[in-house]
């Protein structure tokens, strides 16, 4: 049994697998011609192997970074990485988060295909994540079985479609139509952004207008532009930890400069890597999503993860990035000064993160709104992982937590509601939440009929 389980979790969890059966099944059902259901499902999978292995590539490339900051400037606390802490969690939770999430997907897709909240949430890996951590919390606090399978796929389900709701006129703004939506649990902090970004970004130029003089237009290639700033924060931030640690603990007695160089070149690869990836999904998979909406769901909007949204404005994802690491930096001291858990600003989430909510403050606010959202977005991250970490039981006394704004506002949520209502409140309170949702999407749609009979 546990053998099986975990093929599910692996096949599930691979979001290349799942998008090449999404638009196999959505070619399929418009009958498209055999040889363009191969051609498209097998470059929508390579499009997403390329986006998964250019994540990949900057991950490792952040990560000396982030051991070098740690060093250089002296700090020790809890590192939110939902990676590290969901391969501590899977050993004791494994069995529960597969079926969570299985069930979950399935809950997904029968919520979008009542409501109106049409959201298909095909970022496997991120889904697997939250499956992990609402099995942590609903078993630590005593629920099991059924129960356990059932009200966690439920909440799962919920969380898979209300999310992306809440991202969808920003990233409306962002792409300029309605055909995706944004499947990357950090959907508060985005949205937050995008907010801000309406209200600061009066008259403020987007991020991707640079007036520069002409000898230095060779700025405007998001590629040197990247590579000049990332060269700049690793060159710092390794003559901070001095060459000795850096060789003998990194670089494997390469020397510190050059290895640093290297690192902050193989980011701008994989961001590189990323945009190419992203083009050859979204040529082939919001075609194919229109035989899925008109049988299963009509409607319905693939939610794609976070990186989606990178070609459409570059030069906010680096400004993303660098304000959200600031934003982690001051929360650290911040915390520090309360007496509270600290939380070292993890380079991986605050690059994915961060730019992200960068690119969605500068759709509505320009360098304004990517500057202040995404500075806003890195005190979020910094701050809500302490009060998920109390609801975790004894994974929340381990030296990592997950990192995104979504985790901690679910997980506080559930935890909360466990300690009040206990096991049978929560599965009534998620069935309630459904029922509302049902409800308030029927009473919308006769409004809207009524509109239109009038006119």
């Amino acid at each position: 049994m546990q053998g099986i389980l975990g093929d599910l979790v692996d096949f599930i969890q691979e979001p290349s697998v799942l998008v090449g059966i999404i638009v196999l099944v959505g070619l399929l059902l418009q009958k498209k011609p055999f040889e363009d259901i191969i051609k498209a499902t097998l470059k929508a999978m390579v499009g997403f192997v390329v986006i998964s292995a250019s994540a990949d590539i900057i991950s490792a490339s952040l990560a000396p970074f982030g051991e070098m900051f740690q060093y250089g400037f002296h700090i020790n606390g809890v590192i939110p990485n939902n990676e590290a802490v969901v391969a501590l969690a899977i050993k004791d939770y494994g069995q529960a988060t597969a079926l969570i999430m299985a069930f979950g997907m399935i809950a997904n897709i029968i919520i979008a295909r009542f409501t109106k909240f049409k959201n298909i949430f095909l970022t496997g890996h991120i889904t697997l994540y939250m499956a992990c951590m609402v099995a942590v919390i609903l078993s630590v606090s005593g629920m099991k079985g059924v129960q356990l399978v059932f009200t966690g796929a439920l909440a799962l389900g919920i969380v898979m479609v209300i999310f992306p709701s809440i991202c969808q006129p920003f990233m409306k703004e962002i792409t300029k139509n309605d055909s995706v939506a944004m499947g990357h649990f950090s959907s508060v902090g985005y949205a937050l952004s995008g907010w801000i970004g309406t209200k600061v970004g009066k008259n403020s130029k987007s991020t991707e207008e640079m007036n520069v003089p002409k000898s230095l237009s060779f700025l405007r290639d998001s590629v040197v532009s990247i590579s000049i700033t990332m060269l700049v924060l690793y060159i710092v931030v390794a003559i901070a930890s001095g060459s000795n640690y850096v060789e003998t603990n990194l670089s494997g007695g390469k020397n510190f400069l050059v290895f640093s160089m290297i690192q902050a070149l193989k980011f701008a690869a994989g961001f590189i890597l990323i945009q190419n990836g992203v083009r050859l999904v979204l040529n082939e998979i919001v075609p194919a999503f229109r035989g899925i909406a008109t049988k299963l769901v009509p409607n319905s909007r693939p939610a794609l993860d976070c990186p989606i949204v990178f070609p459409y404005a570059p030069n906010a994802v680096l400004i993303g990035f660098i304000c959200s690491f600031m934003g982690g930096i001051a929360s650290m001291f911040i915390l520090g000064i309360m007496g509270l858990t600290i939380v070292i600003p993890g380079v991986v989430p605050h690059f994915f993160c961060g730019a992200t909510a960068g690119v969605f403050g500068n759709a509505t606010g320009g360098r304004r709104g990517a500057m202040l959202g995404s500075f806003v977005n890195g005190i979020l991250i910094s701050f809500l992982p302490v009060g998920l970490l109390p609801v975790l039981g004894n994974l929340g006394v381990a030296n990592s937590t997950f990192s995104d704004s979504d985790f901690a506002i679910v997980g506080i949520i559930l935890g909360k509601l466990q300690e009040f209502l206990g096991g049978n409140g929560v599965t009534i309170s998620l069935i309630a939440i459904v029922l509302v949702m049902v409800v308030y999407s029927m009473l919308t749609k006769k409004k809207e009929e009524a509109k239109l009979d009038n006119n």
